[in-house]
């Protein structure tokens, strides 16, 4: 059953006061010609305390963009707006997108950080990660050079490295695995409430990645931090996530519990991601890949974004992109889906 309600319930994930409130969450970049592109529209969101949120979908449609734009960290040519509302823990209630100099320097690394995906790149290649951690640390605190050494240990510790060897390593003597824990011991620094991991486990080979994977669950278990993860890789998600939120062209498009997201999934490309992926366990199905690609953000067809790669589009999905609603399947659902043949999705056959 589909309600009525244009406020979606998933968007909140839990009770009380949400760390992070979205609303309306736009990014546009200018281009060479003087136009403009949305790479984020409208975007609704809730992280709260404690959470772990899995940010799916394809390359190009948004992710990345949406952690930068949080973080106020995009190139000159892109603009955010909307209303980010961050919610400290003592109750300082921040415009995020408000900010600027120092308050903006203090938001980040200490209410907010990011890892950011290709860890060689994140670094100062001629500088050891000692340097590293001194001069975040001095950034933003009066540490004294025992404090720093000491919390830079901890945290090296914390992610199942030696920080006798790491701290006097440049990063290219350290291997994939180590750079990508490094980055995550970095952004741990100054205790931020939020951590947003952008393809934390990208170009590592599977042991590795199991390796990166134990250390978030044991670092976000002892320290108790938000956490969003960005990925396309719905094994991850499913792992590490509390609620997963599916997005595709520049939008959010459905988003729930993870339990309910990879086994009730309400939407036509959520499905489509489920499909695409071989199981781990149990006689391996017929795969089937989405047919075409993302479209281009300059020019996006009419209505429904999606419809013309869904099986399920009739004529009435080309008059109007639907807006993300929840649906309820069984009482205390928290399950949101912006497409108007949700209830075929679920129940596996086709609208047309």
């Amino acid at each position: 059953m589909t309600t009525t309600s244009s406020v979606p319930r998933a968007t909140r994930g839990g009770g009380g006061k949400p760390l992070l409130s979205i609303r309306d969450f736009k990014v546009e970049y200018r281009t060479g010609s003087g136009t403009t592109v949305q790479a984020v529209r409208g975007l609704d969101l809730d992280l709260y305390p404690g959470e772990s949120l899995a940010l799916v979908g394809e390359s190009g449609c948004g992710k990345t963009t949406f952690g930068l734009g949080l973080l106020r960290l995009l190139p000159r040519l892109g603009h955010a707006s909307g209303q980010v509302t961050f919610n400290r823990s003592d109750g300082t209630e921040i415009d995020v997108l408000k900010l600027n100099g120092r308050d903006l320097r203090e938001f980040r690394w200490r209410d907010a950080a990011m890892v950011f995906q290709g860890a060689m790149n994140a670094f100062n290649p001629v500088l050891k990660i000692r340097g590293h951690m001194h001069d975040t640390m001095r950034a933003h605190t009066k540490a004294t050079k025992q404090e720093i050494e000491e919390r830079s240990a901890e945290l090296l510790r914390l992610v199942r490295l030696e920080p006798e060897r790491v701290m006097d390593s440049y990063p290219h003597e350290l291997s994939g695995g180590m750079r990508q824990r490094v980055l995550i011991a970095m952004s741990l620094l100054l205790e931020p409430e939020v951590l947003i991991l952008d393809e934390p486990t990208t170009a590592l080979d599977i042991l590795t990645q199991r390796s990166v994977v134990d250390v978030l669950h044991e670092v976000r278990e002892r320290l108790g931090f938000s956490m969003i993860f960005i990925s396309h890789d719905l094994s991850l998600a499913a792992e590490l996530a509390d609620r997963v939120a599916t997005m595709y062209a520049g939008r959010i498009i459905e988003t729930g519990g993870v339990r309910d997201m990879f086994y009730k999934p309400r939407h036509p490309y959520t499905l489509g991601l489920i499909k695409a992926v071989p199981p781990i366990v149990g006689d391996l199905p017929d795969l089937e890949s989405i047919p075409g690609g993302p479209p281009s953000l300059a020019n996006l067809p009419k209505g429904c974004t999606f419809h013309p790669r869904c099986k399920f589009a009739t004529d009435e999905c080309q008059e109007a992109d639907p807006p993300l609603i929840p649906i309820t399947d069984e009482p205390g659902d928290a399950h949101d889906v912006a497409c108007i043949h949700s209830a075929a999705v679920h129940l596996g056959r086709s609208a047309s």
